[in-house]
């Protein structure tokens, strides 16, 4: 879908609250994101798989988001990976140049302040170019793909030789994997939630190649004055944007800042809730499913205020906001499978409403949009 970039009119933001326990996570302005456990899918009965994957289609279908909790990835692991993507960016910027992201054929490598601009267009025209002119992302992000890719390498820091490089391409080479296991059985279970427990391997051969894409991210401190200033536009940290793939699986920390637009038009505040992951369904999957699942905007911008959600005045005006650091891993059919309408969501619905494409030249198209 298409958008015209020359003007943006923002919504007003409200605050989502956040339950720790089993069901809902966020319900505001007819945002409804659950907190769903995953281990009685991998390990319960068949009525418990059942439920369980019901829930996660009902979820994808209603707000296209959903918090994953009970998920196998311990949360050492998650820690681990936190701490080497902190050692990273704070690496001097001839290090991370040095390992550039080059083109969206690779969509491998460093990528620095202001390169990326996400919107919601996927023309690259002149509006685009103003838009990104104006209000580049206020982050800096480091691209993984799957290993092995003849002529696409991983730009890694193993390359400079020091402990802290080698140690960090070991970890993010291991949590790709662990990442890609996650994916396929989550989309398992989107299977089973369409077609029933006997077509649960549906996906299979649509996941297990691994074309997907590891993403750590860094927002560094910004100055409050940065988020009010109108006159150069509104900046943000990650822009309005729906992701681009099957499914996306966000790592937060405890910072904040991520925001998801509601029926309503607002944006709702998705407060991290400990021991999830954040599990939202991509653009390419809303096409598979002939929008029968939702692709969901949403973007990143200044985490809320101490004062703010107290109901107080904030901070001085010349406080800062602090870093915030997230792990997203894009998750995408195998580059070389055709996408089209599965079977049960177009024949009694007025037909197929895309053509069908390859999933890697689809992810090809955006990301040319995109940098």
């Amino acid at each position: 879908m298409s958008t015209t970039a020359t003007e943006t009119v923002e919504p007003p933001i409200t605050n989502g609250s956040a339950d720790t326990g089993a069901g809902t996570g966020i319900s505001q302005d007819g945002l409804e994101i659950p907190i769903i456990p995953f281990s009685p899918f991998l390990h319960g009965t068949p009525s418990q798989r059942l439920s369980t994957a019901h829930s996660i289609l009902h979820a994808f279908r209603t707000s296209g988001f959903l918090y994953l909790s009970d998920h196998p990835i311990p949360a050492s692991t998650i820690s681990t990976v936190f701490s080497h993507s902190a050692a990273f960016f704070s690496r001097p910027q001839s290090q991370k140049d040095a390992l550039a992201w080059l083109t969206p054929q690779s969509n491998r490598g460093y990528v620095a302040f202001g390169r990326e601009q996400l919107s919601l267009t996927s023309d690259n025209d002149e509006g685009v170019a103003r838009l990104r002119a104006q209000n580049p992302d206020l982050k800096e992000s480091m691209e993984i793909g799957r290993e092995g890719v003849e002529g696409l390498p991983n730009q890694l820091p193993d390359r400079f030789g020091d402990a802290e490089g080698l140690e960090f391409t070991r970890v993010v080479r291991e949590f790709f994997d662990t990442c890609k296991e996650l994916h396929r059985q989550v989309m398992r279970a989107i299977a089973v939630g369409m077609m029933g427990l006997e077509d649960e391997g549906f996906f299979n051969g649509y996941t297990d190649a691994g074309d997907n894409n590891l993403r750590l991210l860094h927002y560094p401190p910004v100055e409050k004055r940065v988020f009010r200033e109108k006159s150069e536009g509104r900046k943000v940290r990650a822009g309005e944007h729906s992701d681009y793939g099957s499914i996306t699986l966000l790592f937060q920390d405890e910072v904040g800042g991520l925001e998801v637009r509601s029926p309503k038009g607002t944006f709702v505040r998705a407060t991290p809730v400990p021991g999830t992951i954040v599990v939202n369904a991509g653009d390419l999957l809303a096409r598979w499913s002939n929008d029968t699942i939702k692709s969901t905007r949403h973007r990143v911008v200044q985490p809320p205020d101490r004062g703010e959600e107290a109901g107080g005045d904030g901070e001085a005006e010349d406080a800062m906001y602090g870093a915030r650091y997230s792990v997203a891993y894009f998750c995408n059919p195998n580059f070389d499978r055709w996408i089209e309408a599965l079977p049960g969501t177009w024949e009694d619905s007025g037909g197929k409403k895309y053509p069908g494409i390859r999933s890697g030249d689809y992810l090809v198209q955006r990301l040319t949009a995109t940098y």
